[in-house]
């Protein structure tokens, strides 16, 4: 299949869909969603993007348009269709056929796999690139639409989310037994009967609720048992070369689950003495699915970070907002990680750029590399211990190894730093320190014949970013940042992110673009029709 651009500009023929309608249909049409992403979003889709998902070949068959196909996805998420939907809607539907310039095709170029296709086509590139090319779309789009509504990218704010992986929540029993029952129907014409006797109860649908949920609280400890026996005969019996992903599944299910029993030789089930790794398989239908407790509540899935470019007002209140880009990760991947990841991949710029989060991700090594790109973190809540306060007036050498002066301005006699734990210690003068004002406060400690101060470059740090928090700047950052809040639940409610008919990060991470896509076309929407109605008021006046 070879790669041919749709310009999108088609003529208009005697039959376009369009020109059916009455005056007060294409009044409502004008004004509809459709008339927006048809002029705004349809025509800015680069296809160039996905060239490299076809054959270079021009005597192969054509592509389906694959504007129309990276646009149909996206109002996929913005009505909430299947894919089915979508293919009737645009079928049927005068909104789609203009949203996606198709009203003079005399046949629709979308067929009942046609999506499902792309999607593979593009999961395959990632997994063999690590190329995202969905993300390279989203993120055009989203410039653009921050370009419309005055958005800079010179104020970021970041937030994460839980997003739930589409499995069920499984007993340490049950994922052992399904990973056994996937491993015998693997190999169930491959090897000898004799080598699966005694199993084959693990091939009848009905044995899985009889093992789990029918037997009695007594029985569990037997059926844990019989599972485990049944997975180290498994493992121990078939040979290397009939196995496959559910032997894989297997292996790594036993030796996440469970420990060898010094005094049978045989696995037992890990208890709170024996720990647990920390990127355990939750199901074996989706193993990168990992369990975090945040907030006191546990999430079995992923963890999505979005990062949102905003446009203050004379007041300090947001005017505009836009996903400037966004990440999905297993959920033990932590916010410092996503932080650290953006500061890697942001340029230098010539004017400072501010990012604002919350305390999660405060990182006093980061805040430092991203000062060398001339990005200022500024987080809103700080986590762990205060530092003392007076240590933001210490002054260190430029290598950070050494104190210049203390709190009070006075030059130390000596001064010695560790390089493992980053501590500095410093020699004062004990006469000066004892008639020093500061005395008591700036965490001097006094010996028989000298006076020491101890501290390190990120006390430091963190005592000038306490003080930070006082000005009316840091207040007004504080505010913005609070609107990337909405952003989760937007997700939730509209796009409805919790629920992905796909399994896997890759597949949820693409899935995840074109809901963010989506939902950069509800916020500017919107933000058009509040430009022209804030128009007609002043007009008006």
């Amino acid at each position: 299949m070879s790669f041919v651009r749709n310009s999108g500009t088609q003529q208009m023929s005697l039959a376009d869909s369009t020109y059916c309608l009455t005056a007060r249909e294409q009044r409502f049409l004008e004004k509809s969603w459709a008339s927006y992403f048809a002029k705004e979003i349809f025509p800015y889709i680069d296809e160039g993007i996905f060239s490299v998902l076809y054959s270079d070949n021009p005597a192969s068959r054509p592509n389906t348009p694959v504007n129309v196909l990276v646009g149909a996805s996206i109002i996929q998420e913005l009505l909430g269709l299947t894919d089915d939907g979508v293919l009737e809607g645009l079928l049927f539907d005068v909104r789609l056929q203009v949203a996606l310039h198709t009203t003079s095709f005399e046949e629709q170029p979308l067929s009942d796999k046609s999506l499902q296709r792309f999607r593979s086509r593009c999961l395959e590139w990632e997994t063999r690139t690590g190329e995202d090319l969905v993300k390279r779309c989203v993120v055009q789009l989203a410039e653009r639409l921050a370009g419309m509504s005055g958005i800079d990218g010179s104020l970021k704010r970041m937030d994460s989310m839980m997003i739930a992986s589409n499995i069920r929540n499984m007993s340490r029993l049950e994922l052992l037994y399904t990973c056994v029952a996937d491993a015998v129907r693997s190999v169930r014409d491959k090897v000898a009967p004799e080598l699966l006797q005694g199993m084959e109860h693990y091939l009848d649908d009905a044995d899985r609720n009889q093992v789990i949920y029918h037997s009695k609280e007594d029985k569990w400890e037997k059926n844990t048992r019989a599972v485990l026996l049944d997975a180290e005969r498994l493992l121990r019996e078939v040979p290397a070369d009939l196995r496959g992903k559910a032997f894989d599944l297997l292996e790594r299910a036993m030796r996440e689950q469970t420990v060898t029993n010094a005094g049978t030789g045989h696995a037992r089930l890990r208890d709170k003495g024996d720990g647990m790794p920390p990127r355990t398989m939750q199901n074996p239908y989706d193993e990168e699915a990992t369990y975090r407790n945040k907030a006191g509540k546990g999430h079995i899935g992923y963890t999505g970070n979005l990062v949102e470019g905003v446009s203050l007002d004379e007041d300090g209140k947001c005017r505009a907002s836009i996903v400037l880009d966004y990440d999905m990760q297993p959920n033990t991947y932590s916010d410092n990680q996503f932080l650290e990841d953006e500061i890697g991949k942001a340029e230098q710029g010539d004017q400072e750029a501010v990012v604002v989060a919350d305390g999660a991700y405060a990182d006093e090594g980061l805040r430092e590399e991203a000062a060398k790109k001339n990005i200022r973190v500024v987080n809103t809540n700080l986590t762990g211990k205060d530092a003392n306060p007076l240590h933001a007036d210490i002054q260190l050498s430029g290598d950070k190894e050494s104190i210049v002066s203390c709190p009070a301005g006075k030059e130390p006699l000596s001064c010695k730093s560790n390089g493992n734990t980053g501590r500095i210690r410093a020699t004062m003068d004990k006469a000066v320190c004892e008639a020093c004002p500061l005395r008591g406060k700036c965490g001097v400690k006094f010996h028989k014949t000298k006076a020491t101060l101890s501290t390190t470059w990120k006390s430091v740090s963190r005592a000038r970013q306490q003080g930070e928090r006082q000005s009316e700047q840091f207040k007004a950052l504080a505010r913005a940042r609070n609107g990337v809040e909405a952003l989760p639940s937007l997700l939730r409610r509209t796009c409805r992110i919790d629920r992905m008919p796909v399994r896997g990060r890759l597949a949820m991470k693409l899935r995840m673009g074109f809901k963010v896509a989506a939902a950069n076309i509800r916020k500017n929407r919107q933000w058009i029709l509040r430009e022209k109605c804030a128009q007609k008021q002043e007009k008006a006046a």
